[in-house]
């Protein structure tokens, strides 16, 4: 599986359990913690070009996921 970027908080039980998937399943990953790089939802979507509402916002290379239902649902479709 290709470079997986996980946009959340240290306070997210989501960000956290995405976070935890990646590591169980030796799949590489980049966190970004929000809080500590100083970044607000707006940040997250100029970067993503998507909407923020919600943490976690997770991409596998460039192509954009979605939050921590949608990534577990694509690890399950795609396999590690």
């Amino acid at each position: 599986m290709e470079q997986v970027t996980i946009y959340g908080r240290t306070s997210c039980g989501f960000c956290l359990r995405a976070r935890d998937l990646c590591e169980s399943q030796n799949i590489p990953y980049t966190w970004v913690d929000m809080v500590k790089q100083g970044l607000s939802k707006q940040d997250v979507a100029e970067r993503i070009g998507q909407p923020v509402y919600t943490v976690p916002q997770i991409l596998v290379g460039s192509e954009y996921v979605g939050g921590s239902d949608e990534f577990f649902a694509y690890v399950r479709q795609h396999g590690v």
